[in-house]
């Protein structure tokens, strides 16, 4: 089929070329404007854009995919089908109804659970046991759209989110190439999705990583892994940030405060929460790289009773 992709990050790439190698005409690559990153705020284009350069692709780079001009140089394309992974913004009708076969979404949830900017990390952080990606067919709802395919993904007990976000990226990218054949060959099936049993997947910030230590010690523990790579757990440490990447579960208690370090070893620190206490493992200051919590105690000092946050 005449394929336009729009998607923009890392996620989205995986697809992009499953779609190339199984045959599809890939006519154009929508993607987000090119940003500044870094300290240097060198221009980078998104991980979409660099991949359809790379397959001869051509790219547009629209602000606003609402406006008229710009739905005016999609519809020139005569594209059979749109598939949307990551995209980032939302699409008019127009654009849903563009093409024969509309927008088919790659979204990273067994839908109708978390609908949503983060699912992958929202998935770790509530401790589900299961996630998985579905296909569906676009309205003009958020992730509303009725349900065409689902793949299954379990997660393994130190998940991450980005260990999860790879995971998901591969499925996501077989399922669309299925869901494409059986939407061309008229052996889709479209289901309505119903309520959502879960909140909305809200988009992450730096901010939810701040740790609250009256929260149970398996709550926090999910949260330093949902936020794994990015934006990442944290708490306070002799007035410095302390990230925090790895940590254990520990079911017991001491008698001090939430946040409060009640055992030091020579391998870790333990702190106590709400409820049990966590064991530290690896972790990062301000300056250094990720070090194991034994390497951060042959040169740092923590003593019992230091209170963190």
């Amino acid at each position: 089929m005449k394929v336009i992709f729009m998607g923009t990050p890392d996620f989205s790439v995986g697809t992009l070329e499953a779609l190339i190698e199984a045959g599809h005409e890939v006519v154009l690559a929508v993607t987000q404007p090119d940003k500044p990153k870094g300290r240097g705020k060198e221009v980078q284009f998104p991980p979409v854009k660099e991949t359809a350069l790379a397959h001869g692709i051509p790219v547009f780079q629209p602000r606003r995919v609402r406006e008229a001009e710009c739905i005016d140089n999609l519809r020139k394309y005569e594209a059979d089908v749109i598939v949307v992974i990551a995209f980032g913004q939302i699409l008019p009708k127009e654009i849903l109804e563009m093409t024969r076969f509309g927008c088919i979404n790659v979204h990273a949830s067994l839908l109708p659970k978390y609908r949503g900017a983060a699912p992958i990390q929202w998935a770790v952080i509530n401790g589900e046991k299961v996630s998985g990606v579905t296909t569906m067919q676009m309205d003009e709802g958020l992730d509303t759209g009725d349900m065409i395919q689902k793949t299954e993904v379990v997660l393994d007990e130190k998940e991450t989110g980005g260990s999860l976000h790879d995971k998901l990226a591969a499925a996501g990218a077989a399922l669309c190439v299925e869901t494409l054949k059986a939407v061309e060959d008229g052996t889709a099936t479209f289901t309505g999705q119903g309520e959502s049993p879960t909140e909305y997947a809200r988009m992450l910030d730096k901010k939810l990583g701040d740790i609250d230590w009256s929260m149970q010690a398996a709550e926090i523990e999910r949260l330093i892994r949902g936020l794994n790579p990015w934006p990442s757990a944290y708490t306070t440490w002799n007035g410095k940030v302390m990230k925090l990447w790895e940590a254990d579960v520990v079911e017991e208690d001491s008698e001090l405060a939430p946040g409060t370090v009640a055992k030091v070893t020579k391998e870790a620190f333990y702190v106590q929460t709400g409820k049990g206490m966590l064991k530290v493992g690896v972790l990062q200051i301000p300056g250094k790289k990720r070090m194991e919590a034994a390497a951060f105690l042959r040169g740092y000092q923590v003593e019992p009773g230091t209170v963190l946050g």
